[in-house]
């Protein structure tokens, strides 16, 4: 059975700009395959003996991966998130958004409550 070939939306990159990973993804087959596809890797090197150290190495972008894979590791703490229990797509992205408040109000309330025990 062949698959169906959707047409892109024009103006819309195939590929990223960029791509973010640890050490795992410093091979020279991956960095090919991204220099190939025009996508600027934002890998630290190894430390093996044979692999020289990269110049271009964007550390802000780096820094930025780790935001996004705490946000994702407190995400997967959530069970019914990790699991997806409900049967309807509404009712799982209903729950995201109590998930994403829930996270945001405890950590504005103990920013919170720190400040009402200064200021009494």
């Amino acid at each position: 059975m062949s698959r169906a070939c959707r047409p892109r939306r024009k103006g819309r990159k195939r590929w990223p700009a960029k791509l973010a990973g640890d050490k795992g993804y410093s091979y020279p087959r991956i960095r090919r395959w991204l220099w190939r596809h025009h996508i600027g890797a934002v890998v630290p090197t190894r430390k093996a003996k044979d692999t020289p150290r990269d110049e271009n190495f964007d550390k802000a972008s780096y820094r930025k991966r780790n935001l996004i894979e705490r946000v994702i590791g407190w995400f997967k703490e959530c069970r019914a998130l990790a699991t997806r229990y409900d049967k309807l797509a509404v009712n799982y992205v209903a729950l995201w958004l109590v998930a994403t408040i829930h996270f945001l109000l405890r950590k504005r309330l103990k920013w919170f409550a720190a400040a009402l025990s200064e200021t009494t």
